[in-house]
Protein backbone atom coordinates (compact mmCIF):
# COMPACT_ATOMS: atom_id res chain seq x y z
CA UNK A 1 0.00 0.00 0.00
CA UNK A 2 1.21 3.08 -0.79
CA UNK A 3 1.57 5.84 2.00
CA UNK A 4 -0.06 8.91 0.75
CA UNK A 5 1.68 11.59 3.25
CA UNK A 6 5.08 10.36 1.98
CA UNK A 7 3.75 10.60 -2.04
CA UNK A 8 2.29 14.12 -1.35
CA UNK A 9 5.86 15.15 0.79
CA UNK A 10 7.89 13.83 -2.21
CA UNK A 11 5.83 15.94 -4.92
CA UNK A 12 6.25 18.85 -2.58
CA UNK A 13 10.21 18.38 -2.97
CA UNK A 14 10.08 17.90 -6.72
CA UNK A 15 8.15 21.00 -6.98
CA UNK A 16 10.61 22.78 -4.98
CA UNK A 17 13.29 21.73 -7.00
CA UNK A 18 11.98 22.80 -9.77
CA UNK A 19 11.45 25.93 -8.26
CA UNK A 20 7.07 25.67 -8.10
CA UNK A 21 6.89 25.54 -4.69
CA UNK A 22 3.65 24.32 -4.35
CA UNK A 23 0.93 26.67 -2.74
CA UNK A 24 -0.51 26.07 0.51
CA UNK A 25 -3.66 24.14 0.56
CA UNK A 26 -6.43 25.65 1.98
CA UNK A 27 -10.55 25.20 1.94
CA UNK A 28 -10.67 29.51 0.77
CA UNK A 29 -8.87 28.59 -2.10
CA UNK A 30 -11.04 26.20 -3.87
CA UNK A 31 -14.47 27.89 -4.46
CA UNK A 32 -16.66 24.63 -3.75
CA UNK A 33 -14.83 23.83 -0.11
CA UNK A 34 -12.56 21.42 -1.53
CA UNK A 35 -9.45 21.06 0.21
CA UNK A 36 -6.30 18.93 -1.03
CA UNK A 37 -5.06 18.03 2.26
CA UNK A 38 -7.83 16.92 3.60
CA UNK A 39 -10.26 15.89 -0.28
CA UNK A 40 -7.15 14.53 -2.25
CA UNK A 41 -7.01 11.92 -3.65
CA UNK A 42 -10.56 12.17 -4.07
CA UNK A 43 -10.58 8.65 -5.32
CA UNK A 44 -9.72 7.22 -1.83
CA UNK A 45 -11.25 10.27 0.74
CA UNK A 46 -13.84 11.26 -1.37
CA UNK A 47 -15.41 8.63 -3.24
CA UNK A 48 -18.79 9.55 -3.27
CA UNK A 49 -18.38 12.89 -5.33
CA UNK A 50 -17.22 10.85 -8.41
CA UNK A 51 -20.02 9.11 -10.79
CA UNK A 52 -19.69 7.66 -14.04
CA UNK A 53 -21.58 9.31 -17.08
CA UNK A 54 -24.10 6.57 -16.49
CA UNK A 55 -24.73 7.50 -12.75
CA UNK A 56 -22.33 4.59 -11.14
CA UNK A 57 -20.23 5.24 -8.32
CA UNK A 58 -16.59 3.89 -8.27
CA UNK A 59 -17.92 1.06 -5.95
CA UNK A 60 -20.11 -0.16 -8.73
CA UNK A 61 -17.14 -0.07 -11.06
CA UNK A 62 -15.59 -3.60 -9.75
CA UNK A 63 -13.37 -6.53 -11.90
CA UNK A 64 -16.41 -8.92 -11.17
CA UNK A 65 -19.13 -6.77 -12.87
CA UNK A 66 -17.16 -6.15 -15.70
CA UNK A 67 -16.71 -9.54 -16.35
CA UNK A 68 -20.22 -10.48 -15.76
CA UNK A 69 -20.71 -7.21 -18.41
CA UNK A 70 -22.28 -5.08 -15.81
CA UNK A 71 -19.79 -2.25 -16.41
CA UNK A 72 -19.77 -0.96 -19.56
CA UNK A 73 -17.65 1.28 -21.71
CA UNK A 74 -19.13 4.46 -21.12
CA UNK A 75 -18.96 3.58 -17.02
CA UNK A 76 -15.65 4.29 -16.99
CA UNK A 77 -15.44 7.53 -18.67
CA UNK A 78 -14.53 10.65 -17.18
CA UNK A 79 -17.13 13.32 -16.49
CA UNK A 80 -16.91 16.57 -16.79
CA UNK A 81 -18.08 17.24 -13.11
CA UNK A 82 -14.70 14.78 -12.12
CA UNK A 83 -12.54 16.93 -14.50
CA UNK A 84 -14.02 19.91 -12.19
CA UNK A 85 -13.61 18.89 -9.11
CA UNK A 86 -9.95 18.02 -10.27
CA UNK A 87 -9.32 21.48 -11.51
CA UNK A 88 -10.41 22.91 -8.24
CA UNK A 89 -7.26 20.47 -6.04
CA UNK A 90 -4.69 22.19 -8.46
CA UNK A 91 -6.24 25.08 -8.33
CA UNK A 92 -6.16 24.67 -4.16
CA UNK A 93 -2.22 23.47 -4.36
CA UNK A 94 -1.17 26.65 -6.72
CA UNK A 95 -1.40 24.59 -10.12
CA UNK A 96 -3.56 27.34 -11.91
CA UNK A 97 -2.41 26.61 -15.65
CA UNK A 98 -3.35 22.33 -15.03
CA UNK A 99 -6.51 23.71 -13.60
CA UNK A 100 -7.21 25.14 -17.03
CA UNK A 101 -6.09 22.69 -18.60
CA UNK A 102 -8.85 20.02 -16.59
CA UNK A 103 -11.74 22.86 -17.56
CA UNK A 104 -11.06 22.76 -20.95
CA UNK A 105 -11.19 19.09 -20.87
CA UNK A 106 -14.57 19.17 -19.07
CA UNK A 107 -15.92 21.07 -21.79
CA UNK A 108 -14.84 18.67 -24.34
CA UNK A 109 -16.27 15.41 -22.97
CA UNK A 110 -19.67 16.72 -23.94
CA UNK A 111 -18.52 16.84 -27.62
CA UNK A 112 -18.61 13.54 -30.10
CA UNK A 113 -15.44 11.88 -30.16
CA UNK A 114 -15.22 12.36 -34.00
CA UNK A 115 -15.71 16.41 -34.15
CA UNK A 116 -12.98 16.89 -31.24
CA UNK A 117 -10.38 15.26 -33.92
CA UNK A 118 -12.13 17.37 -36.86
CA UNK A 119 -11.59 20.71 -34.86
CA UNK A 120 -7.76 19.71 -33.84
CA UNK A 121 -7.47 19.15 -37.29
CA UNK A 122 -8.28 22.52 -38.26
CA UNK A 123 -6.23 23.71 -35.16
CA UNK A 124 -3.43 22.97 -37.27
CA UNK A 125 -1.04 25.38 -38.80
CA UNK A 126 -1.85 26.38 -42.74
CA UNK A 127 -5.48 23.91 -42.36
CA UNK A 128 -8.18 26.14 -41.74
CA UNK A 129 -8.80 30.55 -42.74
CA UNK A 130 -9.02 33.03 -40.08
CA UNK A 131 -13.31 32.70 -40.73
CA UNK A 132 -13.72 29.00 -40.71
CA UNK A 133 -11.44 28.99 -36.73
CA UNK A 134 -14.21 31.55 -36.13
CA UNK A 135 -17.01 29.50 -37.12
CA UNK A 136 -15.42 26.67 -35.02
CA UNK A 137 -15.29 28.97 -31.98
CA UNK A 138 -19.07 30.04 -32.39
CA UNK A 139 -20.12 26.11 -32.73
CA UNK A 140 -18.41 26.02 -29.48
CA UNK A 141 -19.61 27.99 -27.82
CA UNK A 142 -23.39 27.92 -28.66
CA UNK A 143 -23.59 24.17 -29.45
CA UNK A 144 -21.53 22.58 -26.70
CA UNK A 145 -21.36 25.36 -24.69
CA UNK A 146 -17.71 25.20 -24.27
CA UNK A 147 -16.35 29.01 -23.89
CA UNK A 148 -13.22 28.41 -22.26
CA UNK A 149 -12.38 26.43 -25.66
CA UNK A 150 -13.99 28.59 -28.24
CA UNK A 151 -11.83 31.44 -26.38
CA UNK A 152 -8.73 29.30 -27.35
CA UNK A 153 -9.93 28.81 -30.43
CA UNK A 154 -10.18 32.69 -31.03
CA UNK A 155 -7.17 33.51 -29.98
CA UNK A 156 -5.93 30.82 -32.34
CA UNK A 157 -7.37 32.60 -34.89
CA UNK A 158 -5.30 35.77 -34.09
CA UNK A 159 -2.12 34.32 -33.53
CA UNK A 160 -2.04 32.24 -36.97
CA UNK A 161 -3.22 35.48 -38.63
CA UNK A 162 -0.84 37.41 -36.78
CA UNK A 163 2.14 34.59 -37.56
CA UNK A 164 0.93 33.47 -41.28
CA UNK A 165 -0.26 30.65 -40.47
CA UNK A 166 -4.51 30.64 -41.68
CA UNK A 167 -4.55 28.51 -45.06
CA UNK A 168 -4.71 31.26 -47.46
CA UNK A 169 -8.81 30.62 -49.56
Amino acid sequence: MIDNKMVEELVKEVLKSMGQQAAPATAAAVPSGLCPDRDYPLAAKRPELLKTPSGKGLADITLEKVLKGDVKSEDVRITPETLRLQAQIADGVGRNQFAGNLRRAAELTVIPDDRVLEIYNALRPYRSTKQELLVIADELATKYNAKINADFVREAAGVYERRNRLRTE
